[in-house]
């Protein structure tokens, strides 16, 4: 039997994968290649934390408007993916982890747009004495 705080993980884990897929389905994501979208796609979500993954399908999904026709599918996660592994080279420094590195270019009522989605879990709670860029509030 599942301890409570076993159940609350587990909850949780289900709750961001609804998030991300809620940004997937609204988008139509997916593509044709759903079979190969949705493997990569999992792959990622077993690599990477949930807001990074967020915070990088959104980043992607505004760096493409302007391309017709959009990537989708598996081109698309390959774009995330990189852009992910882009943050990543730049967190880590010779003397250890830095978040640095890591600025989005999404504000929080931005996210909350493109998404529908609450931004807390991606930017962390918001103070009116938030600088104009924001930091990613949770590492890998």
């Amino acid at each position: 039997m599942p301890t409570p705080t076993e159940v609350s993980m587990e909850l949780g884990e289900q709750l961001n994968r609804q998030r991300v897929k809620h940004i997937v389905s609204s988008y139509q994501l997916d593509s044709e290649d759903a079979e190969a979208f949705n493997g990569y796609l999992e792959e990622l979500l077993n690599a990477y934390s949930f807001p990074l993954i967020e915070l990088a399908i959104v980043e992607t999904l505004v760096d493409n408007w302007i391309t017709i026709p959009m990537p989708k599918g598996h081109r698309f996660l390959v774009q995330v993916h990189d852009l992910m592994k882009s943050w990543e080279s730049r967190m880590i420094e010779p003397n250890g982890f830095s978040e640095r590195g890591m600025v989005s270019t999404i504000a929080p009522e931005q996210f909350r747009q493109i998404t529908g989605l609450d931004p807390t879990p991606i930017f962390g709670p918001l103070t009116s004495s938030q600088p104009p860029t924001y930091p990613l509030s949770s590492g890998f």
